[in-house]
């Protein structure tokens, strides 16, 4: 789960701008259209650096953090990311992997951290016993919730503790409650899951991706027993949840039974408008959870990879004061283009030139993508000449004048 967690209010902070990689940019246009026009400010001045680890002192805590004006950032995608890599079963999404593939889990969580996360949530999401023995998996028998629970833990720490990052315990939706099981046979389930998060200490806990805000609330009942702070997020539409509760009484209702001021999560467009209603009802004072979308498409926060929290680290950079390590392999608006041997390629090279590109690039027959940009060139030409030297700014400035007059072709 990824969470962008700024003070709502705050000046550039509820919509986070997104995205210094130009497919990213791109995304957020659908999100924030509004910001299109917007002056991005140069990162160039910032050191590349993980979050400032602290060393023997304590770390501050989530909620210490947010009210200090600290930019927050998760991490991403773990289930969609490691069943792209063999290790996650499409289906039952369960994570048992913290077990079987700890290594695997383990260097992903160290690729969001050197993304700029500084919150490694543990790979906990579907890890409660009714889910990992529903519909036939064999986890609950054959390794158990509390081993899944545990290792997602220890790795998560470990982690965490090569920077300055927190360990968020998360739970989510249960089988139990599509069964129409009680309350109090649904809160046992995420209590087992909070003694192995006390167990291991972990600095706060997460309840997301819930559709009913009364599992929701059942679980931040649940959670707030622990007394560490609870995230609680919800994957709604405009409309509420699937009972029909409105966005403005999920939050107030979430906000009653325990949770820390952070509103529900959207599972659809329009989000910012209903983080604002939530933000007039009194008596909620609110963090800016900016992390959503549809599931259906790309930017869902299921899909987020190191590439997309690495993009948000370095847009939000001037708020942090530093640039993630992951950095260091990645020229901002495509600068780092200017080294490829292709002349088509280097004339990309530009902030220009991914903001003036369409919206649904990719797509066949999409006006940026409709014709190659391969100039025609063939070794001799003096376009394709190799130099050992880096690219110089008049070599730039012809190349964008040459890329300008074939477009308008």
């Amino acid at each position: 789960m990824c969470l962008t967690w700024p003070r709502l209010g705050k000046p550039n902070h509820c919509i986070k701008r997104q995205a210094t990689t130009s497919q990213h940019r791109l995304c957020s246009r659908q999100l924030a259209s509004s910001l299109q026009s917007a002056a991005v400010p140069s990162t160039a001045h910032y050191t590349r650096e993980m979050a400032p680890v602290s060393g023997k002192k304590a770390k501050r805590g989530i909620l210490e953090r947010l009210n200090a004006g600290e930019v927050v950032i998760g991490d991403g995608g773990f289930v969609f990311a490691l069943e792209k890599r063999g290790y996650v079963k499409a289906g039952p999404w369960t994570p048992e992997a913290a077990v079987e593939h700890p290594e695997a889990v383990r260097q992903l969580h160290r690729e969001f951290l050197r993304a700029g996360s500084n919150v490694m949530q543990t790979f906990t999401f579907y890890a409660s016993e009714d889910k990992l023995e529903n519909r036939g998996n064999y986890v609950a028998e054959k390794i158990s919730g509390q081993k899944v629970n545990e290792a997602a833990c220890d790795i998560a720490r470990q982690v965490a503790d090569e920077g300055d990052a927190l360990v968020a315990g998360g739970v989510s939706q249960t089988p139990s409650y599509l069964s129409c099981k009680s309350e109090t046979e649904v809160k046992k389930i995420f209590q087992q899951q909070l003694e192995v998060f006390m167990k291991k200490n972990v600095d706060f806990l997460i309840a997301e991706y819930f559709e009913h805000v009364e599992e929701a609330v059942w679980a931040v009942e649940a959670l707030k027993a622990s007394g560490k702070p609870i995230a609680a997020t919800m994957c709604i539409g405009p409309e509420g949840d699937l009972h029909g509760v409105s966005p403005g009484e999920c939050a107030v209702r979430l906000v009653k039974a325990g949770n820390d001021r952070f509103p529900p999560v959207f599972h659809f467009h329009h989000f910012l408008n209903n983080i604002k209603k939530m933000h007039t009802v009194p008596g909620i004072n609110t963090y800016c959870g900016t992390c959503q979308g549809n599931t259906e498409k790309s930017q869902t926060y299921f899909a987020y990879t190191p590439y997309h929290i690495r993009a948000i680290a370095e847009e939000l950079a001037p708020e942090r004061g530093f640039l993630p390590p992951a950095s260091d392999k990645h020229g901002s608006w495509g600068s780092g283009l200017d080294m490829h041997t292709k002349p088509w390629v280097r004339s990309r090279a530009r902030k220009e030139y991914w903001q003036n590109l369409r919206i649904a690039s990719g797509r066949p027959y999409n006006p940026s993508m409709s014709k190659p940009d391969a100039w025609g060139v063939t070794k001799g030409t003096s376009e394709l000449m190799q130099q050992k030297e880096a690219t110089t700014e008049q070599q730039l400035k012809d190349l964008f004048a040459k890329q300008k007059f074939k477009s308008a072709q």
